[in-house]
């Protein structure tokens, strides 16, 4: 879904496709050779988000993470600094930290197999030979880096040494959440998704609302132009019909008197000072970054979603819900309201993309064929053909 950095509606047209297009082949959706040949081309050479920085906060702490094969290890070393390394040891390979977060003792990494140590910025420290020799060079056997960046408290990571720039990949100026105090905001909860489906089809359920009015009753009946089964006004054909409307059902926003996503669509309270007033009005705020990642701006608060792919048919999600200090603080905010009402939608979203993935295998189903409407499921579509068309 995107709403940020539209022109003007009188200078704008019809956004819909004006011819039909296929989808992408059935197969795309469960075949290991393509599985494979994603995990190549687009996971290992883009800006892959993988956490909140604070969620590492202290000296020697860690977390782990898979990117579909790939075992990366994240840790702030003794000067506060992050870094990423792949989670294998230079021995002879074994995974070098096994739990999903923690704290390193004394400031080193000690591989649980055959205790070769390296000091947190990843050089090899120390190999316990017993008094006898050996032939590795301390001082150069390293852990593997990887490159990592820190945007507004989001870390990411990219496995390759690509031209891919931070930022290539997100749909909007990276300035168009600038007053959204992002850096500030802290997480209030957290929570983790297996979906049974491909991550491709999880996107292309994010980038089109035809099915809200069915999946989606209580966000439709939030966001009015969602029960029209559009996301933005020029979506519909007959828009210039309805270009003098004020209602949010023509116009996008929220129903009258809602403030933000929540089970009542009260404000929690706390809300961001700097917001303008159509930004208020809209509500919710969309920025995306394929193929890992994307947030919703609230007035109120911020969600984070992210996807990493487990295998061909399976993905794991993780939402996060982010707010600032104040409402964090205060007895008196119950951000349950917020949490609940979003992971409800997320929890549709998911029964419905596990029950896309389960009928794409049927034998005459080729390719399936996109309604105008969506539009931005071709445009990923266009997005993940370029990805893959790219030289090696």
């Amino acid at each position: 879904m995107t709403n940020d950095a539209k022109a003007a509606p009188a200078t704008r047209e019809y956004s819909g496709l004006r011819r039909l297009e296929y989808s992408l082949p059935s197969s795309w959706y469960f075949d290991p050779c393509q599985y494979a040949l994603e995990l190549e081309r687009v996971w290992y050479r883009n800006w892959i988000y993988l956490c909140r920085a604070d969620t590492i906060a202290a000296p020697s702490s860690f977390r782990t993470f898979r990117i579909g094969t790939q075992p990366i290890l994240v840790l702030r070393d003794e000067a506060d600094t992050l870094r990423a390394f792949y989670n294998t040891c230079r021995h002879r390979g074994s995974m070098l930290c096994n739990e999903p977060a923690g704290r390193l003792a004394g400031n080193r990494i000690t591989c649980p197999y055959h205790a070769w140590t390296y000091r947190l910025s990843g050089e090899l420290a120390a190999i316990p030979t017993g008094g006898r020799p050996h032939h590795i060079p301390i001082g150069e056997t390293a852990l593997y880096p990887i490159a990592l960046s820190e945007w507004h408290g989001f870390v990411y990571i990219n496995l390759s040494q690509s031209s891919c720039r931070f930022g290539d990949n997100f749909n909007a100026n990276l300035q168009t959440l600038a007053n959204w105090p992002l850096s500030e905001l802290r997480g209030g909860h957290r929570q983790t998704m297996r979906l049974h489906c491909n991550w491709k089809i999880f996107w292309e359920n994010y980038n089109e609302c035809l099915h809200c009015p069915t999946v989606h009753p209580g966000l439709s009946n939030l966001v009015p132009i969602y029960r029209r089964g559009i996301m933005e006004p020029h979506d519909d054909p007959n828009w210039r019909a309805h270009a003098a409307a004020t209602t949010p059902a023509y116009q996008g926003g929220l129903r009258a008197g809602a403030a933000t996503w929540s089970v009542d669509g009260r404000s929690l309270g706390h809300e961001f000072p700097a917001l303008t007033d159509e930004e208020r009005r809209i509500g919710y705020h969309y920025v995306t970054n394929l193929p890992s990642h994307y947030l919703v701006a609230h007035v109120d608060h911020v969600r984070s979603s992210r996807l990493l792919p487990l295998g061909p048919d399976e993905t794991e999600l993780e939402i996060e819900w982010l707010f600032p200090t104040a409402s964090l603080q205060d007895p008196a905010v119950d951000i349950r309201k917020a949490c609940d009402f979003s992971a409800q939608v997320m929890a549709e979203d998911a029964a419905a993309c596990e029950n896309n993935q389960r009928g794409l295998r049927s034998a005459p189903h080729a390719h399936g064929m996109l309604m105008p409407e969506e539009y931005d499921v071709f445009h990923l579509h266009e997005w993940l053909r370029a990805q893959l068309a790219a030289a090696g």
